[in-house]
């Protein structure tokens, strides 16, 4: 018990900024100058571009040696010693994961830096310029023109930097060093089901602001009113205070100043009349624009509802079956970690295609370009942390990165009317550290965003000895929105007949999703219905699996595992898995398996 305290009384103690300013929301729609495309870079797993012999970083020296990689050295006459030259390396693609890109380098743990050279002008001589990477994986030292801008842990948020008094008119060299090394106490930790993409894996960008400008905005409907627009807009800059602010919705006739409080945020309320709701059904967005004296933000914002009562989700007051699918971060069309729009078409393409109003982004915030397409196609979206397995959870620092990386990410998407769940962990074991570990994440979050639900992959057990029948047994299960839990009967646990025998006894008047089930199949391999690993399988399994969840009777949602084959190390089964999870209802060319046309057509039974 004095252990629990402990631990309590060091997170309460925890800042959720972990090596960076806030990040602003809608970069997304600023104009910016993109730095993607080849990118010089030095493969360092000693890392001797960063530590001197002696193992001292250079970055933390008052006058750093010449080989410090950071400061892109160049031999001031014949007799200099320097011992590395980006502009003679080769390239990698930016955005992109390094292992897909060059063979020796598909299984590389480790350190690499990468150097991009580019010209920069400030239009007006008063204004701001800031550093936007979508994602770098997994801790990443960012370095301009020599200066250390600063250091990032976690590799699927926001990285952002002011730089108005590092850049330069003229030529600027941008230095990065990713280093995708997993840790024990790291957010994933060691042991995951999934590749581990090193590298600059979304869009680079640099950004021109006005000296106060605005940096954040939350807009949405009311959660107990959906007739009232609400919110808050955050200034950056000297002059926070007294702005004229305007919120302007053209469509809904819509053009209001806002007012400041004493802290320099605009807070409002607005009532609204003939507001269409956005759905799956009709997925309406409307055109939002923001402005002051000097900066003007425009987005697109669709309003909806999202809340429980009793076992029932309601969007929109209504009650709805969540129709769903899990997606893992890889591209459809190049393999590797997907990082743009035509990946996001695809992949969201294809969820739609097998009747689904719902996705699961498995096991960690995916790219921007993935949450925008929801909005516009569709589709209701659960967003998670990676959180994963087993996690250090006594670890004050452990704890700081995985509630960062929740604030980042809900920062970035917190106007998107497809996200309706936050996700604070998959699969974990429960413990005293592990459940005081969640239950502030999950108190972070209501408190930071009180629109949508919690939830997380809940631990289950036999219910009162019964080998038969199954129930949730986390302790978690009191704090989430909604229960939910994986389950893989007849694939992991017996064989597809167990699925004719295994009931559920749930107690909890929550509503109920299973967030994950599912096979392994080859794409193309035949065989009887109880031979592993055959298409007719997979097909069995999903047969049998939504017959007996069927019988839940608070079950409203499912979203099997998984959309498409992905990569895995976990995955070593010559001619069959060759390191790719098999569980997917598509190959990782786009090759629809059986098992595809059974969920479709178990979702169609739902209209």
């Amino acid at each position: 018990m004095v252990r629990v305290i402990l631990i309590l009384l060091l997170l309460m103690n925890c800042n959720h900024i972990f090596g960076q300013d806030q990040i602003f929301t809608n970069v997304y729609h600023r104009d910016a100058l993109s730095l993607n495309g080849h990118w010089n870079y030095i493969v360092d797993p000693y890392e001797n571009g960063y530590y001197n012999y002696r193992y001292e970083p250079f970055d933390q020296q008052e006058h750093p040696w010449a080989s410090a990689f950071f400061l892109n050295s160049k031999p001031k006459d014949k007799s200099d010693l320097i011992e590395y030259d980006f502009d003679k390396m080769d390239r990698l693609i930016v955005p992109g994961d390094w292992n897909l890109q060059k063979p020796n380098l598909l299984y590389y743990e480790g350190t690499i830096w990468y150097k991009k050279s580019f010209e920069f002008k400030k239009s007006k001589e008063s204004s701001r310029v800031f550093l936007y990477i979508g994602a770098s994986n997994y801790k990443t030292e960012v370095y301009l023109n020599g200066q250390k801008l600063g250091t990032h842990v976690g590799g699927f948020t926001p990285i952002q930097y002011e730089i108005t008094n590092v850049i330069d008119d003229q030529e600027n060299h941008l230095i990065i060093k990713v280093d995708n090394k997993r840790l024990k106490e790291g957010v994933p930790t060691l042991n995951t089901d999934w590749w581990n993409y090193g590298g600059i894996t979304r869009d680079v960008k640099v950004f021109e602001t006005p000296e106060t400008l605005i940096s954040n905005y939350s807009i949405q409907l009311s959660p107990d009113n959906p007739k009232i627009i609400e919110g808050e807009i955050r200034l950056n800059g000297s002059q926070i205070e007294n702005q004229e602010v305007y919120l302007k919705i053209p469509e809904l006739k819509l053009d209001k100043p806002i007012q400041s409080n004493a802290d320099g945020n605009y807070t409002f309320e607005f009532k609204v009349q003939d507001l269409e709701h956005w759905s799956p059904d009709s997925p309406k967005l409307y055109r939002v624009e923001l402005s002051t004296s000097e900066d003007r933000l425009v987005d697109s914002i669709g309003f909806r509802t999202i809340k429980t009562l009793g076992t029932d989700i309601l969007l929109n007051g209504q009650s709805i079956f969540l129709k769903g699918i899990s997606i893992h971060e890889e591209s459809p069309l190049s393999g590797g970690r997907a990082n743009n729009i035509e990946d996001a078409k695809i992949l969201l393409g294809y969820a739609k295609a097998l009747g689904c109003n719902f996705v699961r982004l498995a096991h960690y915030p995916h790219n921007e370009h993935m949450i925008r397409m929801a909005d516009k196609m569709g589709l209701m979206v659960w967003e998670e942390i990676p959180v994963y397995w087993t996690i250090a959870w006594d670890n004050v620092q452990t704890y700081k990165n995985a509630q960062n990386q929740l604030s980042e990410v809900m920062d970035r998407d917190i106007n998107r009317a497809s996200v309706i769940i936050w996700s604070m962990a998959n699969e974990t074991p429960t413990s005293d550290e592990r459940n005081l570990f969640l239950n502030k994440l999950a108190t972070f979050a209501k408190a930071k965003d009180n629109t949508r639900l919690i939830s997380a992959a809940l631990e289950q057990k036999d219910y009162n000895n019964d080998p038969n029948t199954r129930t949730i047994s986390d302790p978690f299960a009191e704090v989430v929105d909604i229960l939910s839990f994986n389950q893989y009967i007849g694939w992991y646990d017996g064989t597809i007949e167990k699925c004719q025998k295994i009931k559920w006894e749930i107690t909890q008047n929550k509503p109920v999703i299973i967030s994950e089930f599912g096979a392994g199949a080859k794409y193309g391999l035949h065989g009887a219905k109880d031979e592993r690993w055959t298409e007719e399988y997979q097909e069995y399994l999903y047969e049998e699996t939504l017959k007996m969840l069927d019988q839940i009777e608070q079950l409203r949602g499912v979203s099997p595992w998984i959309l498409m084959d992905f990569r895995s190390p976990r995955r070593v089964l010559p001619e069959i898995q060759d390191n790719f999870n098999r569980k997917g209802l598509i190959s990782e060319k786009g090759e629809k398996k059986k098992a595809f046309f059974v969920l479709k057509n178990y979702y169609e039974s739902k209209n």
